[in-house]
């Protein structure tokens, strides 16, 4: 079982959006069985929100499901019960490392670094580009499956 973590800044953009991009391409891939998938926020600014308007209009557009999400925070404890914890910027990665204090089974990554890329994933929220947004995280959940599929 494969339990992945995807962590942005507020998880209504980027995490959000890797987290249902990653549970459609394992679910087409037949292996929803073998998987654990979910995302949250390094910061509190929207606990209890649901997904950003625009990250679930380019998803619609994609055909990948939208389902029921809330924003929530990372603690601590999330270190224990997930094996890769996934940031979308390296300003993400500082406050993960925040959070869990250290990284002793080297959980956390940036997801691009799994596409030998390791750049940061913009924020939409910031940049109002989604279509940019759900490239990058394709290309890096793409290349995670791959990385994980062996």
């Amino acid at each position: 079982m494969h339990k992945i973590l995807f962590i942005c800044h507020g998880n209504i953009c980027r995490s959000t959006m890797a987290e249902f991009v990653m549970k459609h391409l394992v679910k087409q891939s037949g292996l929803e069985n073998d998987f654990l998938i979910d995302s949250m926020a390094t910061s509190t600014e929207e606990i209890g929100n649901g997904p950003h308007y625009g990250t679930v209009e380019k998803l619609r557009q994609e055909g990948i499901p939208v389902l029921r999400h809330y924003a929530q925070q990372m603690k601590k404890s999330d270190y224990e019960k997930y094996d890769m914890i996934i940031g979308m910027d390296g300003m993400n990665y500082r406050n993960i490392m925040r959070i869990i204090g250290s990284d002793p089974e080297n959980k956390v990554s940036l997801l691009l670094e799994h596409a030998g890329s390791p750049r940061d994933i913009a924020d939409p929220w910031y940049t109002g580009n989604f279509d940019q947004t759900f490239d990058d995280v394709l290309e890096g959940c793409e290349a995670l499956l791959k990385e994980l599929k062996g």
